[in-house]
């Protein structure tokens, strides 16, 4: 469980990112995390495949 405090600017903002998309704040922003933590494991797998072979 997740719990957050946001501001009302800032949830305005979230309604209106996932209206555009049609979906509930709550997934909105569950979805952008799951990215977020996507891009972070894949970037990090990419710079050890690089130390590995030596590429950095």
């Amino acid at each position: 469980m997740l719990s957050m405090r946001i501001d009302g600017e800032l949830l305005d903002r979230l309604r209106t990112h996932a209206a555009k998309r049609g979906m509930s704040v709550q997934d909105y922003v569950v979805r952008t995390l799951i990215r977020d933590d996507f891009d972070e494991r894949f970037k990090a797998a990419v710079d050890e495949t690089e130390k590995f072979y030596g590429l950095t």
